[in-house]
């Protein structure tokens, strides 16, 4: 293996961003792992660890990182920090033509930048083999709870960027004593597993969707809701999810039918990804129906304009919720009587930043460091790769026009 000199990148993002790459201990298995490879962080104030926690570690710090062969960070890099033929790997936002980051794709091109994108980090079935998807889902649904203790006065529990870790998190939810509602996980991925995870610390009983549509129970409970379960093919064939994930346009969302989900839910954690070729899980409309129960939404996807309408905009880790008035269809206050409380925080892992980069680092040294630091014989590195050498890279070729301006 040849020589390489990694760079832990501080983040340059506003609001700024605590997670990190790889942990102090991490850092310094890489260094017992890969004799080949010297480590450096460059010093940060913000992160969810501190210097002295790399330097205990036996990890230099380096505010200069040029002499780097390869950088690695969390969000976007600053342009103006680029350093020009360098390796980057980094969540880019460019890959669904992000209009907002147009300008980032063209100066990693101008500066032939090797690009290497988290997100398109994929096995070769396409499947996504990185992310923090996990955490999102534990702290969503987490959030959820808070927030339905709030509006209904029921308890109060410690904001999750407030705990320390997972453990303390979870602990909070002693306090949470919910009367006996229902609640809906929807999904089956890192997120939505995630969210049940935090519905398992509260010993809150799981159901099947059949008994949670009719039912009644004692204790709260939940159920989490794969797309077969509240989508339904328009021409009344059997429910395929290879087909509904190649052709959503072909199936009707029956989340919000009378006597379905809509009308016997109080707290909703959504965490299924959303296509827009997809109908919605129910309308602004159905929403004004008495019938319509649900009075919590823990939005985890935060898709703005996507599947829970009333999610116009991102809220934040300081001001979680925000309320919806289904019949103006104005923003309220978030706990008054006629709301509907939302939470949409778009970057929830950052609010459990140690067990975020803790679970991810150990992600990226199985899986992503042996291809990144040695032969990449299956071409994961190159498949993640989207510019390269001033150039697209065949597989984002579609990008083009948008790193053109033309569209």
């Amino acid at each position: 293996m040849k020589k390489i000199k990694l760079g832990i990148l501080r983040e340059g993002k506003l609001p700024r961003d605590r997670r990190v790459p790889f942990t102090p201990e991490q850092c310094k298995q890489i260094h017992t792992d890969y004799p080949e490879v010297s480590l450096v962080v460059q010093p940060s104030d913000w992160r969810a660890f501190s210097d002295d926690e790399y330097v205990d570690a036996g990890i230099i710090l380096q505010e200069d990182l040029s002499d780097c062969d390869i950088l690695m960070g969390i969000k976007e890099v600053p342009k103006s920090d680029l350093i020009a033929g360098k390796t980057y790997l980094f969540f880019s936002h460019t890959i669904k033509k992000q209009s907002y980051n147009r300008s980032l794709l063209q100066v990693l091109a101008d500066k032939s930048i090797r690009m290497v994108d988290y997100e398109c980090l994929v096995d070769k079935h396409g499947n996504r083999i990185i992310g923090f998807g996990r955490y999102a889902g534990i702290v969503g649904a987490y959030n959820g709870v808070m927030g339905y203790g709030m509006k209904y006065n029921l308890f109060k529990l410690k904001p999750a960027h407030d705990c320390h870790d997972k453990k303390e998190i979870f602990r909070e939810l002693d306090k949470a004593h919910l009367p006996n509602i229902k609640v809906v996980v929807t999904g089956s991925g890192r997120v939505a597993n995630g969210a049940s995870e935090t519905m398992g610390a509260m010993n809150m009983r799981k159901v099947t969707p059949y008994e949670f549509l009719n039912y009644t129970f004692r204790e709260p409970v939940y159920v989490q809701l794969h797309s077969g379960d509240y989508y339904s093919a328009i021409d009344g064939s059997p429910y395929s999810g290879p087909d509904f994930h190649q052709h959503p346009e072909r199936y009707r969302c029956i989340f919000s039918d009378p006597d379905s989900f809509a009308s016997v839910t109080d707290l909703l954690i959504h965490c299924t990804y959303w296509d827009p070729n997809a109908d919605i899980l129910f309308s602004l409309d159905r929403m004004k129906d008495p019938s319509f129960r649900i009075s919590v939404i823990a939005d985890v996807t935060c898709d703005i304009g996507g599947s829970i309408p009333s999610t116009n905009r991102a809220t934040t880790i300081d001001n979680k919720f925000m309320g919806y008035d289904p019949i103006s269809g104005r923003e309220v206050e978030p706990f008054t009587k006629e709301a509907i409380t939302v939470m949409a925080v778009d970057n929830l892992p950052c609010e459990l930043p140690r067990d975020a980069s803790d679970g991810f680092g150990k992600h990226l040294m199985e899986r992503v460091l042996p291809a990144l630091c040695g032969e990449d014989n299956e071409e994961l590195i190159g498949r993640a790769t989207i510019v390269k050498d001033g150039k697209l890279t065949a597989r984002f070729e579609y990008l083009k026009d948008y790193l053109e301006g033309k569209e």
